[in-house]
């Protein structure tokens, strides 16, 4: 079961695999607007998921930028908390198109469970009931491993990455500089292409197919012989882009820990407009 998960399943397969022995699925839906994933939760959800708390579950206390990676340990509770076992798999979902989803997916895989898939077109694509109120599950006995540093780059691997293909994640708006509604200053890192999160996304919240994909990150200037490091605001969003990117065939990007969260509070240098 687990071997046929990743990067995506589809609501098809997931109802046919819903009961299928060591797979656990979770619902990890999250707002910026002030809405609680909870209450969501709470009033209808796929049976059997268990709810993990994106802030308090795996959010670090300390870090770089808004939203910093969690502790090893702070990673394992939570996991074992929703049931996760050391051979689960795990489908995680939400309601917006992977935004928060695409979070936990980068963070198995970071310490060491690479048996994990986001629910493609999520919630709105399950096609059975909802089940309402809140799932007891067995608490689990995973493992979080040490976590793969190679996944993730600081603010001075940024500034030292000279050839690497920066993609930043944001809405348009926000990358040309126009508004800022969070952080401390407008604009984006010289010379990183904008490839905003949703953009890799069709009007029913699905990714779009491979090939589409592999055209637009081209476009960007991402190739097999490059290294592409992703961010966005808060190292939240740039997820959906290595999602995005691994749908289309390049692996190997990296995440800016802090993003522009961490960048735009420091003395560095700033760009707006379109490049």
């Amino acid at each position: 079961m687990a071997s046929a998960l990743g990067p995506l399943v589809s609501a098809k397969w997931l109802a046919e695999h819903l009961g299928d022995d060591g797979l656990r699925v979770i619902d990890l839906r999250w707002y910026l607007d002030g809405r609680s994933g909870r209450d969501a939760y709470l009033a209808g959800h796929i049976a059997g998921a268990s709810f993990v708390d994106f802030e308090a579950d795996i959010t670090g206390s300390a870090g770089p930028g808004r939203h910093p990676l969690p502790s090893r340990q702070q990673f394992q509770g939570a996991m074992r908390r929703a049931g996760v076992c050391s051979g689960s798999g795990v489908v995680v979902y939400d309601d917006q198109g992977g935004f928060s989803a695409a979070r936990l997916w980068w963070l198995l895989h970071y310490f060491g469970h690479p048996e994990v898939a986001v629910l493609d077109g999520g919630i709105a694509a399950w096609p059975d009931r909802l089940e309402s109120g809140e799932v007891s599950s067995p608490t689990g006995d995973f493992t979080a491993g040490e976590p793969d540093a190679a996944r993730v780059v600081d603010r001075d691997g940024v500034r030292q990455a000279a050839g690497s293909t920066l993609i930043d994640a944001r809405a348009g708006e926000r990358y040309r500089g126009e508004v800022e509604p969070l952080d401390a200053k407008a604009g984006h890192i010289p010379g990183a292409a904008n490839v905003p999160w949703r953009s890799n996304l069709d009007a029913a919240w699905r990714f779009l197919p491979a090939a589409q994909l592999s055209e637009r990150y081209r476009m960007a200037g991402v190739d097999s012989t490059v290294d592409v490091i992703a961010y966005c605001g808060s190292g939240v969003s740039a997820c959906v882009d290595l999602l995005a990117l691994e749908i289309a065939g390049f692996q190997g990007a990296r995440l800016y820990e802090g993003s522009w969260s961490d960048w735009s509070g420091q003395d560095l240098p700033v760009a707006t407009g379109e490049g």
